[in-house]
Order: C-alpha cells, then structure tokens, then sequence
C-alpha cells in the first residue's frame, strides 16, 4: 500500500479472584508503523497496560526485525537478541525456542501471546510515567465468542464497507470473549491464572479518529460468556468537500452464544460521553433496547496511539477501573441487567472542552447500502 499505513492489535486479559494468584488486567498494545520502507514517522512497539491502570513500553523505528503473516494473525518482533550475531526469527517458535533466542521482543498469533520487554519510549511522543521497567508474558487462548452468533460465520465489526481503503481507520473485533492462562511478570509481580477472560481486536488505517471513545466488559461473571464492546467516533468522509466529517457508533453484545448488535445502519446509537469519567450509551434496534452506562473515579492512564502527523504519541486516557452497568430489553421486557467493576474505559483525540452529546447518523447511500448488505 502506497502512503501512511499503521497497523494495531490489542489483547486484554482479566485476572479475578479465583483464576488466579493475584488480581488485576492487563492489555498488550502491539503496533506497527510504515514498515520496511523508513519514513519519518516508522516504527515498532509494545505498550502494556497493568494494574491499577499503571503502563510500560518498549519502542524502535526500525522496522526490520518485525514480521507478520499474510492470511492469518500472526505478528512479531525482536527489538534484541540474547546473541547480537544471531538471525532474527521471522515467523512463529515455540515457546523455548523464543525464550533462547529472543532477549527482548514479542510474538503473537490467534492463541498464543508471549514476549518480554525493557523500557524504552526513544522515538514516540509525549510523556508517561512508566509503572515497571520491565514485564515479561507467556499465555494460552481459546476463543468463546467472535464478532457474531456462535457457530456462524463472524461479520465485521463496522460493516462490509468499513473494509474499504476509503474508510480509515478501520476496527475489526477478533474476539469479544475468550479463556486464557498462563502468567505474566510485571516488574518484580508474578501473575499466573487459569481461564482468565480475554479481548482482542485490531486497527489498521492512516491513524485514528479525530477523536473517539470506547466501553469493553466481559467480566459480568455468571455462565453466559458475556461481553460488551461499544464505541463511537468522528471521522473524515471519503469523497467529500475537506473537513466534511460524520459521527458513527455502535454497541455490540454477546450472550450464551447469540449475538445483538445495535448500528446506525439497523437501528440508533445515542451517546453522551465526558472529557473524562463518564459514558451514557442507548440504542434501538428492531425489537431490542439497549442502555449503557459507565463511570470511573480513577485517573486512568494515558497510552499512545498512532497519528498522521506525529507518528506514535500520547493521545488517549484508558483505565481497568470503570464501573459499568448494562441492561437489555426485547419485545419491552428487560432480559439482561448486569454490572462489573472492572471495565475497560476509553476517550481519545479531541479536543474535548465538554461532554460530547451526539446521535450516529449514517449518511447516504452508505446507510442504504449497508442495509441491503447485511
């Protein structure tokens, strides 16, 4: 692809009482930026997100050692080895292979995460205080719920025409629910846990939104593996006069295996979202209702994220710590009503002066079209 082209993937895995030696979320933020072809804003890197909302980074802007599979997840890279004369892997090893050859770098496929990093946050922009220097994770995956009614074939996240080089950045969820275990060192802290709940998802594009916010929570506890994941933002519309912008956003939800999902293309998604703190999301959608809403009193953490026109900076404030309830109703009956305590919470881009109070409307033909396609 010719231009600015990043690419990201996110994996969230939540240890709570009883799956593990020790309490707390993690998220390994994996990204790559103009690769193999060096341009002032290329680069590689892991950020990690771990308890108490605290973070750690290991970053280059050579791309070289970072490799990925074609037509299946599959993404790593070795920032050093523990042999400088060795040759860099370029694909999937088992996990003593990597642990001999790799002194620091990561590799990731749809079941395996693992890697080992040391800070360093040389070539990104602003300013975080790191909670560790060092982290290192190795952990096993099977996946409960994709993006769809189990047993199915998965859709994708934003629609089909979300997939189109036009509309960027674009967000495709890989899996709402999952069971992990394996264990994790953050800093001197050994974390092992056993069928702890997972998230992943991934983002590709020129950069993220103008500026956007997100809601994620699959640790409602009970048997129904059930997982939330909602969003909204505002982006630039392709073919259309220069700072032509449209406000989209969605609200998708998985329980005992069946799928629901609220997208202005089928129904209305209404929010209003705080500079920080605070997230109120419904929606309509047939015979369904939905109500979201989400609140922290933490401060949260800021993370990077990948921009035009300042490569891989601090641009948006995430926590574990959000309190988080969700109620569901069908045929005006309320069927779902749940919280947690440990949702993950986002807001990104800006500027944000107050709240953002907003109603996702799909212009048309987009709106038509995507409705004959699904």
């Amino acid at each position: 692809r010719k231009g600015r082209f990043f690419e990201g993937w996110y994996f969230k895995v939540a240890v709570g009482e009883g799956q593990g030696n020790r309490e707390g979320s993690f998220a390994f933020i994996y990204s790559v930026e103009d690769p193999n072809c060096p341009q002032p804003k290329s680069g590689v890197g892991v950020q990690i997100m771990g308890p108490d909302d605290s973070y750690t980074i290991q970053y280059t802007r050579d791309t070289r050692n970072f490799w990925a599979t074609r037509s299946k997840l599959g993404a790593g890279c070795s920032f050093r080895l523990k042999q400088p004369s060795g040759r860099h892997p370029t694909g999937m090893l088992d996990e003593g292979k990597f642990n001999e050859i790799v002194e620091d770098g990561f590799q990731v496929s749809s079941d395996w995460n693992q890697g080992h990093l040391t800070l360093n946050a040389e070539g990104t922009g602003g300013v975080i205080e790191p909670g560790v220097k060092e982290c290192s994770w190795a952990y096993r995956t099977r996946r409960v719920h994709g993006w769809g009614n189990s047993g199915k074939k998965q859709v994708s996240t934003a629609g089909w025409l979300a997939a189109l080089p036009v509309f960027e950045p674009h967000w495709q969820i890989l899996m709402s629910y999952g069971l992990s275990s394996g264990w994790i060192r953050w800093g001197k802290d050994l974390y092992e846990f056993k069928d702890a709940p997972s998230y992943a998802e991934k983002n590709w594009g020129e950069g993220f939104p103008l500026r956007w916010f997100w809601i994620q929570c699959n640790t409602f506890g009970g048997d129904g593996y059930t997982a939330i994941t909602a969003g909204g933002g505002r982006r630039s519309l392709p073919f259309s006069v220069v700072g032509d912008t449209e406000d989209v956003a969605l609200i998708g939800i998985h329980h005992k295996g069946r799928f629901i999902e609220v997208v202005p293309w089928n129904g209305e998604v209404t929010w209003s979202i705080s500079p920080w703190g605070k997230w109120r999301m419904s929606g309509k959608s047939g015979n369904l209702a939905v109500e979201l809403n989400a609140t922290t009193d933490s401060l949260g953490t800021l993370l990077r994220a990948p921009t035009t026109a300042e490569g891989l900076t601090t641009k948006c404030r995430d926590t574990f710590d959000g309190h988080v309830s969700l109620k569901v109703w069908e045929d005006g009956k309320l069927f779902l009503d749940l919280t947690s305590e440990t949702a993950a919470l986002e807001v990104g881009g800006g500027p944000w002066w107050g709240p953002w109070e907003s109603k996702a409307i799909m212009k048309e033909p987009l709106r038509t079209l995507l409705r004959v396609a699904t």
